[in-house]
């Protein structure tokens, strides 16, 4: 049920109905899943609950509330009324810079860093620009969930934007990436933000609180992924290369010389 202020929201568009727009309220319990068509609210009835939805709750009444019933205009309301999502988070990775841009910016690879992605598929590029889809790994109703995202890398401020093309139950959702070198190592940070359509089936909070729990998963396995390849290419870098046997080659032999054309 939904709650504002301690109070049902949807006993709150009720009394605006009964009060202002004439619903008979014994009707209205009798029948709570009836539309408001069905319990008698004509044009203007709904023409007064949007003025005062508006006024209370800062929020507009599509024509469309004629076909839905109280609870679900509450509802409407009440996700209408729900602050955009935003969320930030951050981790140290101890890498050099350029080695976790390059990664991290690897798009087509990006199944190999994140858990949560089964294919990524480069659909366009324009300069630093890459349009992809995602297709994440099916969820526990077996759905695979696959959206297109443009990407924008900016190498010189070590900066990427997103936004999600195809935006799917999100009204929007734009992304915000950082790359920061502090005593450590980088601090890679996510900024988020997004707001839910009012089909969704979750609203701006369930989804804050759900990016905010993936997120600090994600972020330890790239930290552990690039920081074991950092490891990695440090030990090849520092492992002596073998100084040959000289060995006599004959005048007018083919000497094996890396400059030999």
């Amino acid at each position: 049920m939904t709650v504002i202020d301690g109070r049902s929201l949807t006993a709150e568009i009720t009394d605006i109905l009964v009060t202002n727009c004439g619903l008979d309220p014994d009707a209205a319990s009798r029948a709570p899943a009836a539309s408001l068509e069905e319990l008698g609210m004509d044009s203007l009835a709904l023409l007064e609950l949007s003025a005062v939805v508006a006024d209370r709750w800062q929020v507009s009444i599509p024509e469309q509330a004629a076909q839905l019933s109280i609870p679900a205009v509450a509802d409407l309301v009440a996700r209408r009324t729900d602050p955009p999502g935003h969320t930030e988070n951050s981790i140290v990775i101890a890498a050099p810079l350029e080695l976790l841009w390059s990664v991290t910016n690897d798009v087509a690879n990006w199944p190999d860093l994140f858990t949560e992605y089964a294919r990524a598929e480069i659909l366009d590029r324009a300069g630093d620009t890459v349009r992809f889809r995602l297709t994440m790994h099916p969820d526990e109703n077996g759905v695979a969930w696959s959206w297109v995202s443009e990407r924008t890398a900016d190498p010189a401020s070590r900066e990427v934007r997103a936004r999600r093309v195809e935006t799917g139950p999100f009204e929007y959702m734009r992304i915000h990436w950082t790359y920061t070198e502090e005593p450590g190592g980088i601090r890679m940070t996510w900024v988020q933000d997004f707001a839910m359509k009012p089909s969704a089936p979750v609203d701006n909070a369930g989804m804050t609180e759900r990016i905010n729990t993936n997120s600090v998963v994600q972020l330890a396995v790239i930290k552990e992924r690039v920081e074991r390849l950092a490891r990695e290419l440090a030990g090849t870098a520092a492992t002596p290369t073998p100084t040959p046997t000289p060995t006599s080659v004959p005048v007018g032999g083919t000497g094996t010389g890396a400059d030999d054309e």
